[in-house]
């Protein structure tokens, strides 16, 4: 007789394991959610910087979301009901952002779940007919593991208890991605508050003390495209910094002004090409299952979708 699922250890608190989590809890199941981030937001997040006494927020992930499925639609009005998401028109009539920080619904899933910040999972085994997960100095048991970490990283941890799962999450491609944020005392003499140009080497620009809820008088965060990001992959982050400002200014036209607070962040796993086949996957068997965006489609609502998708496998 199959060992019943009654705790599930989440590893990954970004979008996919956090709406896995959430249908899981809602069934009734005791979710233990695990993330090695500091705090929440993953390709979400927000990095906080104090400019001139003010704390400012960049959104140095993804930039905004669409809502398309009905189940995430659905979501989407749930979350602005609790006034962590907000339209933001400059790009899209159909757009979305966190407030007031893209992680906005990750941090309010987060809250209502709780998450075991600062958790890196090392060592998967099993125990008995339980999973054991370890990091260097504590240990967690669960009947079933979510691994809902990007696939480069979950090829890796499960690389020894479930090589088939970390066969599919292997055959995944990542694009980097160089973001930059630079604040300035002045308003840059750019009219559109985004642009996107998926040729250049800037392939998308946000004035993001434009967008709903956000401070600072004038801030921006650039998207080198994965070409470009490349090309400047292994240099320092200050030294990319200004090469990217420098290849904005040229890219846009406007008077170049030196920023009062420059800064870059390289996302490795930035724009995931998906695998074909099923939005997520399930081994019965050795009760471990993956779940993300590279398995359903590279934006915030297929990490959902994904997730949703896994935790249907789950509760059969």
């Amino acid at each position: 007789m199959a060992h019943s699922i009654e705790t599930v250890a989440i590893i990954g608190a970004g979008m996919a394991g956090l709406s896995c989590a959430a249908q899981l809890a809602a069934a009734g199941k005791t979710v233990v959610i695990l993330d090695k981030g500091r705090g929440p937001g993953g390709r979400m997040a927000a990095r906080r910087a104090e400019i001139a006494g003010e704390t400012v927020g960049f959104d140095h992930g993804a930039q905004f979301f669409t809502a398309r499925d009905p189940s995430f639609k659905e979501a989407v009005r749930e979350w602005q009901e609790l006034g962590v998401v907000a339209p933001w028109p400059a790009a899209g009539d159909d757009a979305f952002v966190g407030t007031p920080g893209m992680n906005g619904p990750i941090r309010a899933m987060g809250s209502a779940l709780g998450v075991e910040w600062g958790t890196r999972i090392e060592k998967l085994h099993r125990d008995g007919e339980r999973w054991k997960l370890e990091t260097g100095d504590k240990s967690f048991t669960a009947d079933a593991i979510v691994c809902a970490v990007p696939a480069e990283q979950a090829s890796v941890l499960l690389a020894e208890v479930a090589p088939g799962l970390a066969a599919a999450a292997s055959q995944v491609q990542s694009a980097p991605c160089w973001a930059v944020m630079a604040a300035f005392e002045q308003k840059l003499g750019i009219e559109a508050d985004c642009l996107r140009d998926p040729e250049a080497g800037i392939s998308w620009a946000a004035r993001n003390s434009a967008k709903p809820e956000r401070n600072g008088e004038e801030c921006w965060v650039l998207h080198a495209s994965p070409e470009r990001s490349r090309e400047v992959l292994d240099l320092p982050k200050e030294e990319v910094a200004e090469i990217l400002l420098a290849d904005f200014f040229t890219q846009t036209g406007a008077a170049p002004a030196v920023p009062i607070h420059l800064t870059a962040h390289r996302w490795l796993y930035a724009m995931a090409e998906p695998v074909a086949g099923e939005p997520a996957r399930y081994d019965a068997d050795k009760r471990i299952g993956i779940a993300g965006d590279y398995l359903h489609s590279p934006r915030v609502e297929g990490a959902f979708l994904s997730g949703r998708a896994l935790a249907a496998k789950m509760l059969g």
